[in-house]
Parts: C-alpha cells; sequence; structure tokens
C-alpha cells in the first residue's frame, strides 16, 4: 500500500512501485522470456492509486 493511503502500512511510494516492477520485468527476461501476467487490485486513495497504476505501467511498456 501507498503511504498516502490511510488503509495501509506499508509507505509505498510510486517509485517503489515502479522499482518492483522493474525488478520483476528483469526476472522475467531471464526465466519467462519477459511474460508477465499483471493483476492489480486494491487501493482506497484514488490520487496515490492512479500514479501507482501509472509508474507501474510505465515500468512495464519501457522494456
Amino acid at each position: 500500500g501507498h503511504r498516502e493511503d490511510a488503509m495501509s502500512d506499508l509507505e509505498m511510494t510510486e517509485e517503489d512501485y515502479a522499482w518492483i516492477t522493474d525488478e520483476l520485468m528483469a526476472i522475467a527476461r531471464r526465466h519467462a522470456n519477459g511474460r508477465v501476467v499483471s493483476v492489480l487490485e486494491g487501493g482506497y486513495d484514488f490520487s496515490s492509486l492512479g500514479r501507482s497504476v501509472a509508474a507501474h505501467v510505465r515500468s512495464m511498456i519501457s522494456e
């Protein structure tokens, strides 16, 4: 969960989500021919959710 989401204690930022996605994509390139299935769920702060989803998708398509 994002630090702006009152329902979360994780304190993540959209940069954290981008970093996680970058790492996931690197693993997928090595072990799954770059294939990834992405399912997004949750989030109660729509502003931070939108920014986090955008960061995630940008990381996926920058490959």
